[in-house]
């Protein structure tokens, strides 16, 4: 059976809520040359960890956690995502897919060693709440690892700006590094199959103007997205001041 979430605990997704099979293509159009997972991989290897996969959507990369993970739990608070991502991992036994917030996880403190959020919650300041509660359940040593687009890397990050005027790229990593986070940069290649996929993949990410912008700026079926992978190490004993 599926909970309720708190209408208050979630922010509505300007895509896949809406589009969920588009943007399964584009899923599958990004980071095709693997750069984000070689990161993550060397900054938190979950060969056989527990891991949390916060704001899963519809599983996509759960399957891909549990190749080596000895557990997998996928979260999310849309209910319709849920079912999708349940779906695709029936025949997964290692993997769990809940019904939660990030607000408010639906687990039990220190009982995974793993937490991954990409492009999901964790935009800057506001995330605090989420953040506790990445560290409750998070055992010692643990990490949070975020994957979040770069607003200054172009051209990607130039349509998102244009979008969302507000966006304060320079204030979202001063606000990362004075939570302690170590971010890399990653530029992962989107490519789509063809020029329809990628240009209705374009219509769901931005306003009408921004994405005829941004189809315009294409020529090909590909172009490079930067992003930043944010990794934070739980502490595995008690911090002492003094000598």
């Amino acid at each position: 059976m599926l909970s309720a979430v708190r209408p208050d605990d979630v922010v509505p997704s300007p895509n896949i809520w809406h589009w969920p099979d588009l943007y399964e293509i584009e899923n599958n159009a990004q980071d095709v040359d693997g750069a984000i997972w070689r990161v993550l991989a060397q900054r938190c290897d979950w060969t056989g960890l527990d891991v949390l996969d916060l704001g899963c959507g519809d599983g996509f990369h759960l399957p891909r956690f549990a190749a080596t993970a000895r557990g997998v739990v996928g979260v999310e608070p849309h209910q319709p995502l849920v079912r999708r991502a349940r779906q695709r991992v029936a025949d997964l036994t290692s993997v769990d897919v809940m019904v939660g917030a990030a607000q408010r996880l639906p687990l039990p403190d220190a009982s995974v060693d793993l937490v991954h959020a990409r492009t999901a919650y964790f935009f800057g300041p506001g995330c605090e709440p989420g953040l506790a509660e990445a560290d409750r359940v998070l055992r010692p040593g643990g990490v949070l690892a975020i994957v979040d687009l770069d607003g200054r890397s172009a051209p990607y990050g130039e349509w998102l700006r244009a979008d969302l005027p507000k966006y304060d790229p320079g204030g979202i990593e001063r606000f990362f590094a004075d939570a302690g986070f170590d971010s890399a940069d990653v530029v992962a290649t989107w490519r789509f199959d063809d020029r329809e996929h990628l240009e209705a993949v374009l219509r769901i990410e931005f306003s009408a103007p921004v994405a005829r912008r941004a189809i315009a700026a294409v020529t090909g079926l590909s172009f490079p997205v930067g992003y930043r992978v944010r990794t934070r190490r739980k502490p595995t004993g008690l911090v002492l001041n003094g000598g």
